[in-house]
């Protein structure tokens, strides 16, 4: 089985080569699902979205989206930010935060964002308490013997990239999420590449984030990951747009035990 996991791909300052290829990647390869972990638009314009939403509907897999920082109306709104943040969608509704159910995994939501937070950079990650339980009800729910993969928009932890998530409440929600049995969370935000294990006793969960594909780089040229899944095993194998071959990333490719 492969996954694509996409991120942060920004449309209104997306990079239309990056979208091109990534895109001829999946025609060509036909990839058993698209995990696209936040920040699908810039402003979260209407036009944004629509053109986000086509992009992923035309690429013919099934596809879930999470919620990224921009993604919610920016602070010069702050009316429509707090009461009616989701209202421009269009196209890209019917995939948000979509529960993916594949041969052996599963792929569960877990939102990151906050409509205010007690601190001035609101583009941080934040767990709250009921998105957190919303996931573990998600998790339970899952068919046993499954990979459990979580997808959000922050990193829970820093993966050690030169972008921070700073994401309150991370540590206490990768913790439980451990406990729940979750093999990887995936994430954006950051806009590098990572795969980043964490052990919590004898379970060791997966910290597993993507690139960007838009023009907004940072340590990296336009990346996402593919995620190869065998026997209850995973690879995370960074691929980029440039002459540098896929290549692996994971320290590690087994992590935790089926539950």
């Amino acid at each position: 089985m492969k996954l694509f996991h996409v991120s942060d791909v920004h449309f209104g300052a997306e990079d239309p080569a990056a979208l091109d290829w990534f895109a001829q990647c999946v025609a060509d390869e036909s990839p058993d699902a698209v995990i696209m972990t936040g920040d699908l638009t810039m402003r979260a314009r209407t036009r944004e979205f629509d053109a986000g939403g086509k992009w992923l509907m035309s690429l013919g897999v099934p596809v879930t989206i999470e919620v990224g920082n921009h993604d919610l109306p920016y602070y010069w709104d702050p009316l429509r930010r707090l009461f009616s943040p989701y209202k421009r969608y269009g196209a890209a509704e019917r995939m948000i935060e979509k529960t993916l159910d594949l041969p052996g995994i599963t792929i569960v939501p877990l939102k990151t964002t906050a409509r205010a937070q007690l601190r001035l950079n609101w583009s941080k990650g934040h767990v709250s308490r009921d998105a957190l339980n919303n996931t573990l009800d998600l998790i339970a729910a899952a068919p046993r013997g499954n990979l459990i993969f979580v997808a959000g928009h922050h990193p829970l932890i820093e993966g050690g990239t030169r972008g921070t998530a700073k994401t309150r409440n991370g540590d206490e929600a990768l913790k439980a999420l451990a406990e729940a049995g979750t093999h990887a969370v995936l994430s954006g935000h950051v806009h590098d590449p990572f795969d980043k294990p964490v052990t919590f006793g004898d379970w060791t969960v997966r910290m597993i984030g993507a690139g960007t594909l838009s023009k907004r780089l940072r340590s990296s040229p336009p990346a996402f990951n593919e995620i190869r899944i065998a026997d209850g095993r995973f690879e995370t194998l960074a691929r980029t747009l440039s002459p540098e071959p896929k290549h692996p990333i994971s320290v590690t490719a087994q992590s935790g035990a089926l539950r």
